[in-house]
């Protein structure tokens, strides 16, 4: 591929719109990398992840939608799996160490994500395609001197000052050497693949100037970092994806739940979640704003619009419009569905229903669930675990998961 971009109209509006949205920070700054993209010279850049689960949520996926713009606009794009990096585990944001996974483990999250992907990423794009690539291809065939190279451009001074290994120091708690290791190879990456930017959120921000302190050294590059913003609430200050929580919205939900969780979400959310996680252009964003702040709209109106926009992605257009149905049928006119799917379990106690449904994971969880008063039969809360459910029952959990016992 040609390596200048012919920059014109079109794509000088791209770059305006790219760089005014889900940016936290650009480093060394924005205006220089904005003067790096309208000069139409074409760059490497990547955004990497580790497979430490097997599911994305919406706060992963606003990285890979600049990343597909970025591609669009005609750079080199690689999406780079962390299959080593993952084995070690990164420290950013844990109060203890992250817990190794086999290489198995991660080959095995690795399946799915691609398909989590699909929708926003165009891997079939013939004139030019993201590169995908795994850095055990690199980093399992360093040795000891090569580890001890990288190492000796870093203090321990340096690593100490990570802010949760400063609170683990406070607290008395663990750090071990292998953590030191995570932002070496994270760095390396950079210098493997020679790049000249990388894509990552603000809890990757120092293993990301690992990179581009390494990228320097080895290959006199400087490096470009772009963090984008994270997903938090602005009142709260809490994540809004949190799996802790239970408020992460994943990319592999139905399209009913997917619907239902947006909706859930605290109005303060909407701007965000509009700006991060839809393709709504940011004019008819300032719009939606505007209205916000003046509350000359029902915040419930316009999360609507946003949970519409936001499964339409991952869904499409018809079952955007089924689960805003679903969702009015069964919520907001305080309705059970008219369909809804059918089991026929194995054995009629309600915590094999609830697993065997897929309500819950584990009998554990139903447990849980069922103490919460989180699970109603015929629209009647019950608590009793060994409850024999009657055949022709609705069984609900939560406020939009529904399955009828035949």
């Amino acid at each position: 591929m040609e390596d200048k971009i012919i920059i014109d109209d079109q794509k000088r509006k791209d770059i305006d719109e790219l760089l005014e949205r889900s940016v936290a920070e650009i480093l060394p700054s924005k205006e220089a990398f904005k003067e790096l993209l309208l000069s139409g010279k074409k760059i490497r850049f990547y955004i990497g992840t580790d497979a430490t689960g097997s599911s994305l949520h919406l706060g992963h996926a606003t990285n890979y939608i600049i990343f597909e713009k970025l591609r669009k606009l005609g750079h080199e794009a690689i999406l780079l799996i962390g299959d080593f990096t993952a084995r070690i585990g990164d420290p950013s944001d844990k109060n203890s160490a992250r817990q190794q996974l086999s290489r198995e483990d991660v080959q095995n999250n690795i399946k799915t994500w691609m398909k989590q992907l699909e929708p926003l990423i165009n891997f079939k794009d013939e004139i030019n395609p993201p590169v995908v690539k795994y850095n055990h291809d690199w980093l399992a065939k360093l040795n000891f001197e090569d580890l001890i190279g990288i190492a000796s451009n870093f203090t321990v001074q340096r690593m100490l000052e990570r802010d949760m290994f400063e609170k683990r120091l406070k607290e008395e708690k663990p750090i071990y050497v292998h953590e030191f290791f995570y932002p070496l190879m994270q760095g390396y990456d950079s210098v493997a693949m020679d790049v000249d930017m990388e894509l990552c959120g603000n809890d990757q921000k120092f293993n990301a100037l690992a990179g581009r302190t390494l990228q320097k050294k080895y290959n006199n590059k400087e490096k470009f970092v772009f963090i984008t913003t994270l997903l938090v609430n602005p009142v709260t200050g809490e994540k809004m994806m949190s799996k802790s929580l239970g408020t992460g919205i994943f990319l592999d939900s139905s399209a009913n739940d997917m619907f239902g969780k947006v909706m859930s979400q605290a109005d303060e959310n909407i701007y965000q979640l509009f700006v991060d996680c839809t393709f709504v252009p940011m004019d008819e964003i300032k719009i939606i704003k505007s209205k916000l702040d003046k509350g000359d709209i029902n915040p419930k109106d316009l999360k609507m619009d946003l949970a519409y926009e936001i499964v339409k992605i991952y869904h499409g257009e018809e079952k955007a419009k089924e689960a805003k149905n679903y969702f009015v049928a069964t919520f907001s006119k305080k309705e059970m569905p008219d369909e809804m799917p059918e089991i026929k379990p194995d054995t009629y106690d309600l915590i094999s229903i609830l697993i065997q449904s897929g309500l819950a994971s584990s009998k554990s969880e139903a447990r849980r669930v069922i103490d919460q008063g989180g699970v109603k039969i015929n629209q009647e809360v019950v608590k009793d675990y060994n409850f024999t459910v009657p055949v022709g029952s609705v069984v609900q959990r939560g406020k939009i998961n529904f399955i009828k016992i035949t």
